[in-house]
């Protein structure tokens, strides 16, 4: 099991060093605090991701849209000039 680089042994040893620091009454409140700031980061990234799809289907339809037009404007202007 492998969690952010951080093995067993490692997640083993950085428990027993908060426990003591601490205390059992402040790590479950300490465990909820963290596992809430990891869900909101995880919320923002998913948030970012959808906003950042949204923004490039809507900039590929704008080029789709640009290049469809852009040939029908070149031939109008050349029938303009001729």
């Amino acid at each position: 099991m492998n969690v952010f680089g951080i093995g067993l042994p490692e997640m083993a040893l950085i428990f027993i060093v908060a426990l003591l620091i601490f205390g059992p009454k402040k790590l479950p409140e300490i465990g909820r605090s963290v596992g809430k700031a990891i869900r909101g980061f995880q919320d923002a990234s998913k948030e970012f991701q959808n906003e950042f799809q949204k923004e490039t289907v809507q900039l590929e339809e704008a080029v789709k849209t640009t290049a469809e037009l852009e040939p029908k404007q070149i031939e109008a202007a050349t029938k303009d000039e001729g």
